[in-house]
């Protein structure tokens, strides 16, 4: 039986967790639909958090983790799927609870398989990964909630990865991308992404007031807490924010005034469990309309022995852009 390596985590019985890569047989994976040999994956906040031990992300350890992968099909019991298909897995429960895409392989349901366009490689596949696929969510429901041409959209936590894909996405779209992030320093980055303006996230925090002039088309939030509820009061009448993560909280004090006085609208996006046709379509926007050419320095591509200290700097927000991982 083949073998193959991966990284496990392990909970030690003083419940502290530690990482070890290791060598795993094919006949540890779960007996599922579809057997992927994965390429490449990359490196998420829930990766970080799966690493060091969130049972709020993982239940049971040990665990493999990795929420994305994109690789070559080796096995299928479905007709939807055959050998040497390129194929694309990122959700469900990828990485949380099942092996995920640290390992070289993965086995997984077929309803959670989506082919490759193919407009889009597999490395290009995980530089997006579910970061990009989550930004590229919130540009779309935005125009569906009627974003007007041109208009002025702000992005917070936006030298992240899902935060940075969006600058780059709305860019491309032609709308005024104002940047929010707390990494000033990385002005030239987030330009070279297509941002227009750069604000320090604490300038556009404002905890006091009920509503604050009216100034934002749209809004990607990445990070939660007083920055959307700041970005909310500040939606211009009838507008939209979406809202995907909870870097600086989950918790949003605002009063009701911006939505009854306003009529703004508060967008969830969620990656994980949305429906299969909703992803082969995001996919699809991704490898044609916002395929975007990424400017160098965006990404850093890793070996499987590289990840363990990138998956720490995560955690402590010093990653700018994206983390990819290469299965040799």
């Amino acid at each position: 039986m083949e073998k193959f390596r991966a990284l496990v985590v392990y909970e030690n019985e003083d419940g502290t967790f530690e990482r070890k890569i290791e060598e795993k047989q094919i006949s540890d994976l779960p007996d599922n639909d579809v057997l992927i040999r994965v390429y490449y994956s990359s490196l998420n906040y829930k990766d970080a958090l799966s690493a060091t031990g969130n049972k709020g992300v993982t239940r049971n350890y040990p665990h493999t983790p990795g929420i994305d992968a994109a690789g070559i099909v080796v096995k299928s019991k479905t007709n939807d799927f055959k050998e040497g298909d390129e194929v694309i897995v990122i959700g469900y429960d990828l990485g949380m609870n099942t092996p995920g895409g640290f390992g070289e392989y993965i086995s997984v349901p077929a309803n959670w398989v989506v082919k490759k366009p193919e407009n889009l490689t597999l490395k290009q596949a995980m530089i997006y990964g579910t970061a990009g696929f989550t930004a590229a969510m919130s540009v779309d429901k935005l125009q569906k909630f009627g974003l007007k041409d041109g208009g002025k959209v702000l992005v917070t936590g936006a030298t992240g990865g899902v935060g940075s894909i969006a600058v780059a996405i709305l860019a491309k779209e032609g709308y005024q991308v104002v940047a929010a992030t707390g990494k000033i320093d990385q002005t030239e980055f987030l330009k070279s992404l297509g941002a227009n303006e750069i604000v320090n996230r604490n300038d556009i925090i404002d905890e006091k007031k009920a509503l604050l002039r009216e100034t934002w088309d749209g809004v990607v939030d990445t990070v939660g807490g007083s920055i959307l509820a700041s970005a909310i009061k500040a939606l211009k009448y009838g507008c939209s924010a979406t809202t995907c993560g909870l870097a600086q909280s989950p918790k949003l004090d605002i009063t009701v005034f911006p939505f009854i006085l306003r009529g703004v609208n508060l967008l969830g996006i969620d990656s994980v469990e949305c429906d299969i046709e909703f992803k082969k379509y995001i996919w699809d926007k991704i490898a044609n309309d916002w395929n975007i050419d990424f400017p160098d320095g965006f990404y850093e591509e890793v070996t499987l022995d590289q990840i363990n200290e990138k998956i720490d700097l995560i955690l402590q927000g010093k990653i700018k852009g994206r983390v990819i991982l290469h299965h040799n």
